[in-house]
């Protein structure tokens, strides 16, 4: 690229400079009250629901979101974004059968869940594991795909070479570091709230003005340039790609794809059960109240509301840019910003993807960190170590981790790929991380199964079926859902095996638990009489009802700006019997006291 790239002037530095100071005096003026490990990774359990479930949504919105989003509609239509609607019951079922049970285990990370749940070496050794790995090497994996997303920005914009675009993300993750690597959890909330308040302005911003633009001509010129199947929001099921590409699979495989991975398939910020910085959020809410409200709003807004503004953008970038294909689809958005914003709306909008970025990378780095202090430094390294220590080496961790997450970005060249990767890599664990609180048996040898398995069965499908039988063992999930069945099937027949052979969890650790969490499920030789297991299936209806209204609002905000007045009436229809029976048998089950 050459220096024409450059489309800043003076007004959009001032807004961006302006941004950054904003953000780091607000990090900096919470760095007085992180006394504690407490304070530093959960903010002293004192957030309401609002705080939390904003900061859970503005961790999700990182810089490759848009860019991502504008990729799968390229690639398929509106029908692209199933890639990660189909997430949605997953996080539904946090919010009614794990948010209250996070809050009330009184710990600090989800690791440590393991301390309380388990017993054995063997509960040592995958809490030590599980920290590392996913505090280390996870998190320097989602932080470098966010980094390449940012590189993308940079390059675009300024017309710098990779090598220099490396450099200036080392310089923006230590922009981050001096605001979160000193205020913690309160730090990163409360910017998290700024940062998504800009990044949302700022997406909302550009949909409207790249839409009614010229080129474009509202939405009326959208559908009238674009085939109606590319604005469907279901793919084509006939299992044939039409010229326009959009989404096409069988049915078959999309109802796998659509039912399969939110269950059993672990992946970052969708965990089944919970995980990562979706339950550091929780458990940082000031009661379980809270903890439940933060998570159902984080569904609704992150599943429901914040994409439009992203698939208008998309859908126009289709138009506008014929020539991006492939991986290249994505700089399509980062093009329609710098084509169409005016000066002072251009800094803005790169304000508002430097918050997108900054929240996400932020929240990484703490929660990352949170695993390496809390279940591998304080356990392993220092047991005696004090509070005060403990909170200068999760400072000095942070700068560690950037340098590691660093060094991770000049190895990635496919974020779809680190995607994949860690999808099917998890495949089959999700149902262990949900069976833990439902049945006693589960112990700490079915969780170490449950997470070797898939690498295995991943290896056999990539190495073995891909290259000796058929390549199509080795296709994305929502194309030929095949090679990610057999990883599933493989990974929960070794766990059941498994737990089978080993012995369960000690007794007293079992009793203690069930005292603490009060779990539903099979727990019958530590308690007589559970009457909340008879509360299970209205759960069970309200988990459903809700993944209902959710999708009744996506489709039914769609409709309306595409003005089917028809369907939206119908998603609406839907939306209100939905909403009836959430409320209904809330209420009968108490799931908001």
């Amino acid at each position: 690229m050459n220096q024409e790239t450059i489309a800043l002037e003076m007004p959009d530095y001032l807004i961006i400079f302006g941004f950054i100071a904003l953000i780091v005096g607000i990090g900096l003026y919470f760095s007085k009250r992180a006394k504690s490990t407490s304070d530093f990774f959960l903010g002293g359990r004192s957030l309401p629901w609002v705080l939390a479930g904003t900061s859970m949504v503005a961790t999700t919105f990182a810089a490759d979101t848009p860019l991502a989003v504008t990729e799968l509609v390229k690639q398929g239509g509106i029908a692209g974004n199933w890639m990660w609607w189909n997430l949605l019951a997953g996080g539904m079922l946090t919010t009614f059968f794990f948010a209250k049970y996070w809050r009330r285990a009184g710990i600090l990370t989800d690791v440590e869940l393991i301390n309380i749940r388990y017993s054995g070496p063997e509960a040592k050794f995958l809490r030590g594991f599980k920290a590392i790995y996913m505090g280390v090497f996870v998190n320097a994996l989602i932080i470098g795909w966010v980094n390449l997303a940012l590189m993308s920005l940079l390059q675009v914009f300024f017309g710098i070479s990779d090598q220099q675009a490396l450099f200036w993300t080392l310089g923006a993750m230590l922009i981050v570091f001096v605001y979160s690597g000193f205020s913690g959890l309160l730090g990163v909330v409360y910017t998290d709230f700024v940062q998504f308040i800009i990044a949302m302005t700022g997406s909302i911003v550009l949909a409207v003005m790249v839409v009614n633009s010229e080129q474009v001509g509202g939405i009326a010129g959208l559908k009238a340039a674009l085939p109606e199947e590319t604005l469907s929001f279901f793919p084509s099921f006939n299992g044939e790609t039409s010229a326009s590409g959009v989404l096409a699979v069988g049915l078959g495989s999309f109802l796998a794809f659509l039912i399969l991975p939110w269950w059993n398939s672990w992946y970052p910020g969708a965990e089944p059960g919970g995980g990562g910085y979706v339950v550091q959020r929780m458990m940082s809410a000031k009661d379980e109240k809270n903890a439940v409200y933060a998570n159902l709003y984080f569904q609704i807004a992150h599943y429901c509301i914040r994409p439009w503004p992203w698939i208008l953008v998309a859908l126009s970038c289709v138009i506008l840019y014929p020539q991006l294909q492939g991986t290249e689809a994505k700089l399509g958005y980062v093009m329609a910003m710098k084509d169409f914003l005016p000066v002072g709306l251009k800094g803005l909008l790169l304000a508002a993807f430097f918050a997108a970025y900054m929240s996400t990378t932020a929240s990484q780095l703490n929660w990352g960190t949170s695993y390496i202090i809390n279940d591998f430094y304080r356990p392993f390294i220092k047991s005696e170590a004090t509070e005060k220590e403990l909170v200068t080496t999760s400072r000095i961790s942070v700068l560690v981790m950037i340098l590691v997450a660093f060094g991770v970005t000049s190895q990635i060249n496919s974020i779809a790929a680190v995607w994949n990767f860690l999808l099917q890599t998890g495949a089959g664990l999700g149902l262990v991380l949900i069976l833990r609180w439902y049945w006693w048996r589960i112990n700490a040898w079915t969780e170490i199964a449950g997470t070797i398995a898939p690498f295995i069965g991943y290896a056999i499908v990539t190495f073995v079926f891909a290259k000796q039988v058929d390549p199509s063992w080795g296709a994305p999930i929502i194309e030929n859902p095949k090679g990610f069945i057999f990883t599933i099937g493989f990974t929960i027949s070794c766990w059941l095996v498994v737990t089978f052979m080993t012995q369960p969890t000690d007794d007293k650790v079992l009793q203690s638990f069930y005292q603490k969490i009060k779990p539903a499920g099979n727990w019958k030789p530590f308690v007589k009489n559970d009457e909340s297991n008879q509360k299970l299936w209205k759960l069970f209806v309200l988990w459903i009802s809700a993944v209902i209204m959710a999708y009744s609002i996506l489709f039914a905000t769609g409709s309306l700006i595409f003005q089917n007045w028809n369907e939206m009436l119908l998603y609406l229809g839907i939306f209100s019997i939905s909403l009836v029976s959430v409320k209904v048998l809330a209420s009968q089950v108490k799931v908001f006291e």
